[in-house]
Order: C-alpha cells, then sequence, then structure tokens
C-alpha cells in the first residue's frame, strides 16, 4: 500500500498519544521521554490523503478535506472530545449508510466515557447534528445517515 497523509493537529487527543519509557541513564539524551502515535485511534475523517493507492490525491479535494474539519479548533476540550468520539463510532459502523440504531449501539461504551452524563442519547443525536453541518455526514431522513 502506498498511501501518505496528514492528520492536522486538532485530531491530536491524549488517547492517541503512547508515553515511552525515558531513555536510560547512559543514553545522550537521559531521562528524554518521547512518545509514539496511534493513528488507527485517529477518526476516517482525521486522515488527510495527499496520497491513496499510489495515486495523488488533487490539490483542491486536499484542501477542502482539511478545511472541513477546521471548526474543531473552535471547540472546547469537552466538545471536541465528544465529536470525536461519535466520529469514531460512526467509523466504526461497517456500512455507507447508516442508521441512528447504529450508532446508539455505542451506548455503553460512551456511558463509560462520559458517566455523569444521563442523556447519552440526546448527545449521539445532537454531535450527529453538528457532523451533517459540517458536511461529514448527510442525513438521509427518518434515522439514516450517510457517510460522505
Amino acid at each position: 500500500m502506498n498511501d501518505f497523509f496528514i492528520i492536522p493537529k486538532h485530531f491530536f487527543t491524549p488517547e492517541i498519544i503512547i508515553k515511552r519509557p525515558p531513555l536510560a541513564a547512559t543514553a545522550k539524551q537521559a531521562g528524554w521521554v518521547g512518545c509514539n502515535i496511534d493513528i488507527s485511534k485517529v477518526t476516517r475523517v482525521g486522515k488527510v490523503f495527499l496520497v491513496k493507492n499510489s495515486q495523488a490525491i488533487h490539490q483542491n479535494f486536499v484542501k477542502e478535506t482539511f478545511n472541513k474539519t477546521l471548526f474543531l479548533q473552535t471547540k472546547t476540550k469537552g466538545e471536541k472530545a465528544w465529536i470525536l468520539h461519535i466520529m469514531n463510532c460512526v467509523d466504526l459502523i461497517q456500512k455507507e449508510t447508516f442508521t441512528l440504531d447504529d450508532v446508539y449501539k455505542f451506548e455503553k461504551e460512551l456511558q463509560s466515557k462520559y458517566p455523569t452524563n444521563n442523556f447519552i442519547k440526546d448527545k449521539i443525536r445532537q454531535q450527529l447534528q453538528v457532523l451533517r453541518d459540517k458536511g461529514i455526514i448527510e442525513f438521509v431522513g427518518r434515522g439514516v445517515y450517510k457517510k460522505v
């Protein structure tokens, strides 16, 4: 596979950063701590391809894809976390067209991330509306959505 993509900085969250052990006392940079980035935890929308399947992606499409998510920069940490969690849920759904019930299947997982939120289904619907308004998903009708 010959792909090359960038991840905009607003997709970097503590969940994708994996701290490495400090360098040994005998190392030139003793005590320095690095990290790895788990790109498998970055949502599909967070990967802006420049090259996919050995084919260069048109510059205008790259810009459009990148700009589509810039709204995340203006969100609070909590708002951004919710949006990214719902994006990840949508990514885990194996169909291009999905239903609200498909997303509701993640309710228990989201409840464990937000134990004080007693309105998880309401929050799911709210975040799907945000994703719809930003052109990341499309509302087809009557609880049916499509990945864009």
